[in-house]
């Protein structure tokens, strides 16, 4: 059967910790890949259920009190498999959407300081996410120290910090343009040359001026 994008979060947090709950994968995608997926909640625990009807994955509950509605989930090696399969197969990549940019893209229907106050905006925005990225790596680094999986958990924050610190350079030298646009002085306008029409109802060139 084919898997939603769900499925496939749901066997890769899987494949790093086995033993999870719906509520441990919620907590695990909040604190790792949620800067760069954004995954519906409520799609989680449906998706459980049909990954174990399907044999991907096995459930069990444990044997702790006050909780007897916990269920914990291992990949079987059927999920494994499929996993390792779809890892191997071509990444797709996804149209981008993006409000900012098509607000700059029509940005000379507004007034010239509105495009510059979203560009800071976007700009204030990135740094404080350049930041976060910067803080995560070094706690990576230290907490998840021997880890396996750790050489590819740095690989995607360093990719986010390349990203943004692109797009805060870009936004520098985008705020520079539009100030030198402001100061430039307004093209002149010149008043349109009359033609004459010939007798083929076709525009005719000016006359010369005679000397």
């Amino acid at each position: 059967m084919k898997q939603n994008q769900t499925a496939w979060l749901i066997l890769g947090m899987l494949s790093v910790e086995p033993n999870r709950s719906g509520y441990d994968i919620r907590k695990a995608v909040e604190s790792s890949v949620s800067y760069f997926w954004h995954e519906s909640y409520g799609q989680i625990y449906p998706t459980l259920r049909r990954l174990a009807a399907e044999g991907l994955i096995v459930a069990r509950k444990p044997r702790t009190k006050g909780r007897p509605e916990r269920q914990d989930y291992s990949l079987t090696p059927r999920g494994r498999a499929r996993l390792r399969e779809w890892l191997a197969a071509p990444y797709r990549d996804h149209p981008i959407r993006s409000e900012f940019l098509l607000k700059l893209f029509f940005g000379r229907a507004a007034p010239p300081d509105v495009s510059a106050q979203h560009i800071r905006t976007c700009q204030e925005r990135n740094r404080r996410q350049l930041a976060t990225l910067v803080e995560l790596e070094g706690l990576a680094r230290t907490k998840h120290r021997g880890n396996p999986h750790l050489p590819f958990w740095l690989l995607t924050l360093s990719w986010g910090i390349c990203i943004l610190r692109a797009a805060i350079g870009w936004s520098e030298q985008a705020l520079r343009s539009l100030a030198r646009k402001r100061t430039l002085p307004a093209p002149r306008k010149t008043a349109p040359r009359l033609t004459r029409p010939s007798k083929k109802g076709k525009l005719a060139s000016p006359r010369r001026s005679e000397s």
